[in-house]
């Protein structure tokens, strides 16, 4: 699943009437921040309805898929995802791992997010990796 988010339009492009083209504000950053394109992807640790991405393999996973294709840096972050099963109504829970990247800004970011994601899923038998990417200003 890959969703886009931009958050500086905000509601302003839903009210926008039909007709009108949207416009995409220009990210002014200031000081010694640079515009540059953030991801952030959501893991589910669950198999099931049981952990089944241990810690250890989620170590592991990320030394081998994650680090080599953005080796420049990352931040992981434990998370609790949660979801309305379409079927019965019931609100699962899972532990998850949170992980954002700022992209270097290479012509193959998104390919090596793809990858990631298929990595993950195929490994560890999952239906779906969130993934988000933004606009943001940034400095290091």
């Amino acid at each position: 699943m890959r969703i886009v988010v931009a958050f500086t339009l905000g509601a302003a492009l839903l009210a926008a009437p039909s007709g009108v083209p949207a416009q995409t504000p220009t990210l002014v950053c200031h000081g010694t921040q640079q515009p540059r394109q953030i991801a952030e992807l959501l893991f589910g640790r669950d198999i099931g309805r049981h952990i089944g991405v241990s810690e250890t393999a989620w170590a592991r996973f990320a030394a081998r898929e994650i680090t080599p294709r953005f080796p420049s840096g990352l931040t992981i972050s434990e998370a609790k995802g949660q979801w309305r099963e379409g079927s019965d109504g019931a609100v699962l829970r899972e532990p998850s791992k949170r992980v954002e990247i700022v992209l270097p800004g290479n012509d193959d970011d998104e390919a090596r997010l793809d990858a990631i994601v298929k990595a993950y899923k195929d490994q560890f038998r999952q239906h779906s990796v969130l993934v988000i990417v933004r606009s943001a200003c940034v400095s290091f």
